[in-house]
């Protein structure tokens, strides 16, 4: 979800430990890097951007797998639950790792207690875009639309429960309007029925907008975040244009298996510090916007636990039950 919580700059959010009394872990084999999405997606370039950094800073490169499949990247994500705590297998994922205990009644694993926090690569926030022919230049104009016309209009989701629907959603919440969600097979199908004003309007990540906001095909409105994007810089963050409970953005954690020793856990959470240090003009690029707000493994989790809790009473106000 894509949250305020779907691509950074400054230093990664580090989640270090306790381990301070412990010596310094060194692999001495490749690093599984297990990413639960399809490779192109926001996750995979993300993970892709800061291997061979990583990989350099711990003496040993990562082998990526995108393991794909279930609802929210349950496949994948599983896998590294049941894995060794060895620090060999890691998952890097989306947001969707807060989204998945909502929409899935039997869980194969504990989103929070079967993991241990490594860090936070960063957040990536929403925006607000219309079709050309919306006759709206801003985004007070087009709620005044949609409280006019209540149920005219359609918002294009990338299906149930995506960090798109989850944007769309806070945006009805906050601003009070009516408007139909319409889900589609994934964010660029979901892009392509605003373009061709099927939908009239969607809320994708900035990495996923970029392009055809640069091209002129689709109207940015606003920024679901609380500051400007470097990327889009001209468009007014959700305060700004007098919306601020309107905050979306898809976030990236990284994680290990419940059980990782502590210094495994720093020394991994070191290892994507550099190299994030080292790729910073490219990850700002991207849109990922870094904050140094998780300094503990504990604070990821419980960053997860909050937003968790947050997606499951938006999907139940949707009217979307577990299955």
């Amino acid at each position: 979800m894509l949250n305020r919580r779907t691509v950074l700059a400054a230093p990664f959010i580090l989640a270090t430990t306790s381990a301070h009394a412990q010596p310094a872990w060194r692999p001495d084999r490749p690093i599984r890097v297990i990413v639960p999405h399809g490779a192109g997606g926001g996750t995979d370039v993300v993970t892709r951007v800061l291997a061979e950094a990583v990989g350099n800073a711990l003496g040993q490169p990562l082998v990526i797998e995108n393991r794909t499949g279930g609802a929210a990247g349950l496949i994948g994500t599983d896998l590294v639950a049941k894995s060794a705590p060895d620090g060999y297998t890691i998952l890097v994922n989306s947001s969707a790792h807060a989204i998945a205990p909502g929409l899935v009644s039997r869980m194969p694993y504990d989103a929070v207690a079967d993991f241990a926090g490594i860090g936070i690569i960063g957040f990536a926030p929403h925006v607000l875009v219309v079709n050309p022919n919306v006759p709206a230049q801003n985004l007070q104009q087009l709620l005044a639309l949609l409280r006019a016309q209540p149920g005219r209009y359609n918002l294009a989701a990338g299906g149930i429960g995506s960090s798109i629907h989850m944007a769309g959603e806070i945006l009805r919440a906050s601003a009070q309007v009516d408007f139909q969600i319409v889900q589609y097979r994934g964010g660029g199908p979901s892009m392509l029925a605003v373009l061709g004003g099927e939908a009239q309007m969607s809320t994708p990540d900035i990495p996923a907008a970029f392009a055809v906001v640069r091209a002129g095909s689709a109207r940015p409105l606003v920024i679901a975040a609380a500051e400007r994007s470097p990327v889009l810089p001209d468009v007014p963050t959700s305060a700004e244009a007098g919306l601020p409970g309107f905050i979306a953005e898809i976030w990236f954690p990284v994680l290990a298996p419940a059980r990782t020793p502590p210094a495994i856990v720093a020394a991994l959470s070191a290892a994507f510090q550099t190299a994030i240090q080292q790729n910073q003009r490219r990850l700002t690029e991207l849109a990922v916007q870094v904050r140094p707000n998780f300094t503990t493994s504990e604070q990821v989790m419980g960053f997860i636990r909050a937003e968790m809790e947050r997606s499951v009473a938006l999907l139940r106000a949707a009217g979307v039950q577990p299955e």
